[in-house]
Order: structure tokens, then C-alpha cells, then sequence
């Protein structure tokens, strides 16, 4: 699982919290001929961040509006808050079949200026 805290290192280290950067789910399926080896299957705006404090998770979604989610949007807010909210953890949900889906790791696309969400369907 990621948390909030990799969230914030990994935007710091990898684009320097350039807050330009969109976010983006990047969607990875498990090969069909090996299981051990994940496919790059594309990838979707994120349209909405919440943060659930009842759950303790950072949840974000894709709804198919027209809002996106921007690094100058989402890391100020969670800069400033308690302690504890960096260990919330991340999750996603994609659709109403793939809810609280599990952040499994980062990545950019400089070209495009977006960061990357990967979670494994």
C-alpha cells in the first residue's frame, strides 16, 4: 500500500512539485501467458481527490467530468496537514465495478505533464 507521505516524496523527487502536472491513473493488467509480468493498459484523467478521514485514505476518481486533478491542486492542502493525515493511504475508484483500488505505484509523463497513479486491474 502507498500513503500520502510517498505520494508527497515521489511528486518532490520525480517533478520537483512542478504544479502543472495533471493527474492521471495509469492502468497495468497482469500478462495473460505470466502472471508475474504486468501489461501497460492506458490510462485516465483523475477528476476528484477526497480525503476520507473516517477511512483514513486519499481517494481518488475518475467521474468522466471535465475537472482534473493538478499537482498544485492536491500536495498544498496536504502539506499543512496534521501529521498523522501522511499515513493516510492511497486507493482509486475507477468505475462502480473497480472501487478502492490499490495505488501500486508512480511514474510521469513529462511530455504530456502528467503524473502518474498506477493501480493493477
Amino acid at each position: 500500500m502507498k500513503y500520502i507521505i510517498d505520494l508527497i516524496e515521489d511528486v518532490r523527487e520525480q517533478i520537483g512539485s512542478d504544479e502543472a502536472y495533471i493527474l492521471a491513473a495509469g492502468l497495468l493488467k497482469e500478462d495473460a501467458e505470466d502472471s508475474t509480468k504486468l501489461i501497460y493498459a492506458g490510462e485516465a484523467l483523475l477528476n476528484a481527490a477526497v480525503l476520507d478521514e473516517e477511512e483514513r485514505q486519499l481517494v481518488f476518481k475518475i467521474d468522466g467530468s471535465d475537472e482534473r486533478v493538478t499537482i498544485g491542486a492536491l500536495i498544498p492542502p496536504l502539506l499543512i496537514g496534521e501529521m498523522d493525515v501522511m499515513m493516510y493511504g492511497l486507493s482509486m475508484d475507477v468505475n462502480a465495478q473497480y472501487q478502492d483500488m490499490e495505488i501500486v505505484g508512480f511514474g510521469k509523463n513529462d511530455a504530456k505533464k502528467r503524473y502518474i497513479l498506477f493501480i493493477k486491474i
